[in-house]
């Protein structure tokens, strides 16, 4: 009886492992991903591991954050960065493999406020009429970077410095306009997009640098299946939809 049981058990797992080659085969990659794109990866993640049974191990920070870790042995096998200037960088010192580049989404800056007739566009910015304003750090993102652009396009920048806080990331500069630390914040259109709730401006492109967010293979990683297959997954139509929906502008 004991091993007619035993025989059930394997045949039984021998058939499951027939009937779900993908479960069987499944493999993990670990993906740094920018703040930014926090929502739309965690979405593209799903639906690459419903399509391939991987997973993609998602961590999330400020792109400069991330690069300091990869570059300190930080075992990701992917960068998703929030600018293109980075992953170039990666190839250059070593750490990406060439060839590997290429631009996901390009992003869109917004000022928001959690109130509902806290921004009126650029006369907002011009008017002061605010205590605090937040940014992400813009020696670690690009978003906040593109902040600072912004405001001395309009010839604000000296008026308001004094009001600005930084957040380590785009992430942290959205939690300051959300817990009222502070009534406004330029923070990434792909973090509001999905919330009728309070009040925007899309800052005009002119305005800034187009945020070209790059994809880059780690060198430790060159030759990792689910790596490779994620980042050919992020090409693709399924993927692209989900970036659609965020907001983020067309490719070149």
């Amino acid at each position: 009886m004991t091993l007619h049981l035993l025989r059930c058990t394997a045949c039984a797992s021998v058939a499951i492992m027939l009937l779900s080659p993908a479960a069987a085969l499944a493999d993990t990659t670990r993906v740094a991903v920018a703040a930014n794109f926090t929502d739309a990866a965690k979405e593209i993640a799903e639906a690459f591991k419903a399509k391939t049974g991987d997973t993609a191990d998602l961590s999330f920070g400020s792109t400069g954050t991330l690069y300091t870790q990869i570059s300190e042995g930080a075992p990701f096998e992917v960068l998703l960065a929030a600018d293109d200037e980075r992953p170039a960088r990666a190839v250059k010192d070593g750490f990406g493999v060439d060839g590997s580049v290429f631009t996901y989404a390009v992003g869109k800056l917004v000022l928001y406020s959690s109130e509902a007739t806290g921004v009126k566009g650029e006369d907002t910015l011009k008017s002061g009429d605010f205590d605090k304003i937040s940014i992400a750090d813009p020696k670690a993102a690009p978003y906040g970077a593109a902040a600072i652009e912004t405001m001395k396009a309009l010839g604000v920048f000296e008026t308001l410095a004094s009001k600005i806080v930084q957040g380590s990331s785009i992430a942290q500069a959205y939690q300051f306009v959300e817990t009222g630390n502070a009534q406004l914040g330029f923070v990434a259109l792909s973090q509001v997009i999905k919330s009728d709730s309070g009040s925007r401006w899309i800052v005009p492109q002119n305005l800034y640098e187009p945020i070209r967010q790059d994809a880059v293979l780690i060198t430790a990683a060159r030759v990792s299946k689910p790596a490779r297959a994620f980042l050919e997954f992020l090409k693709g139509p399924e993927a692209r939809a989900i970036i659609d929906r965020y907001g983020y502008a067309a490719t070149e």
